[in-house]
């Protein structure tokens, strides 16, 4: 299988999906020249700028026209820039996007994907390095994937933008130059399938995106003293395998939720009291969480390190599991 870094993972699943279907196509800040990620570059040369629209700078007219477009025949892909700017169309995402089959009955589709840039790193700040996939998980009406590998993040895509209904693609701007191998064939992934990317016997770590790969990390060290870590990747929370996530911690007794997000109020959270609802006369430890802690994420290198969780914070969290 080739070997792609998960930004040119996705432009492979863009280009795929815009050559099956006229009717695809992409919108948003700069992404003729492909910025700020790479994700988009070259599409312009291949589908023209009918098809690859530079947008004004602003998140409502975008995303309110995608929806327009969505419910009117075509398939949009928004790329928001920074997922962060998706605080400007709120009321476009939240009360009319993600409502539209409900108020028109079921008989309405609204196939538009958000492509959300989002994550901790390179001094991005407190205004373009948030993580902010739980106010869509709390959303009604809107489905919420976060892949984690090149392979994940193409077929996720695909997936979304074949779905009729709106899903949202966080992608963790961390991860855009890690590689890994793609199939060649279309592989796409769907939603609602969880993925154990390392199996183990001793205590089940449920991870998302970066923390995914910090949870690799932490198991390869814990490996070493004798402790098997089984890694579990949820790569959709809406829809969720709950019944994957169950199976594994069923199997451990022992959980940890490991995310970038802060702590309060966060995806965790939530997959804590599932594995709770479901797991708790299983379970020989109570439930450890992973997370930032809550805080703006600062500009400052060394603070930004600070506050960024890490693999020693789950080897830490697993040791507290075992006690």
């Amino acid at each position: 299988m080739p070997v792609l870094d998960m930004g040119d993972a996705l432009n492979l699943a863009l280009r795929e999906e815009m050559r099956r279907d006229p009717r695809v196509y992409c919108i948003g800040e700069d992404i003729v020249l492909g910025l700020p990620f790479g994700v988009t570059k070259g599409l312009v040369d291949e589908f023209g700028p009918e098809r690859v629209l530079n947008a004004p700078i602003s998140e409502a007219a975008i995303v309110g026209s995608a929806m327009g477009a969505a419910v009117t025949g075509l398939v949009p892909v928004v790329d928001m820039h920074f997922a962060d700017f998706v605080t400007c169309a709120m009321d476009e995402v939240v009360n009319q996007i993600a409502k539209s089959r409900y108020m028109f009955g079921g008989q309405l589709d609204c196939p538009l994907t958000l492509r959300m840039p989002y994550g901790i790193g390179r001094s991005g700040g407190g205004h373009h390095s948030n993580s902010v996939e739980a106010w869509f998980v709390n959303t009604p009406g809107l489905k919420v994937c976060i892949p984690s590998t090149p392979a994940d993040a193409r077929g996720l895509l695909k997936t979304a933008i074949r779905d009729p209904d709106p899903v949202l693609v966080f992608e963790h701007r961390g991860l855009y130059r890690v590689t890994g191998e793609v199939p060649e064939a279309e592989t796409p992934v769907p939603l609602g399938a969880a993925d154990v990317k390392r199996p183990g016997r001793d205590v089940t770590v449920i991870a998302t995106a970066r923390m995914v790969h910090a949870s690799l990390e932490a198991a390869r060290r814990l490996a070493e003293e004798g402790v098997e870590v089984e890694v579990v990747d949820p790569r959709s929370l809406v829809p969720l395998d709950r019944e994957a996530l169950a199976l594994s911690v069923r199997r451990t007794h022992r959980a940890v939720i490991a995310e970038e997000g802060p702590m309060r109020a966060s995806v965790g959270a939530w997959l804590a009291w599932v594995i709770m609802e479901d797991c708790f006369d299983d379970l020989d430890a109570p439930i450890v969480r992973v997370a930032a802690p809550d805080v703006p994420i600062p500009f400052s290198p060394p603070l930004e390190g600070f506050v960024t969780p890490d693999a020693d914070d789950v080897v830490a969290a697993v040791r507290q599991t075992l006690k």
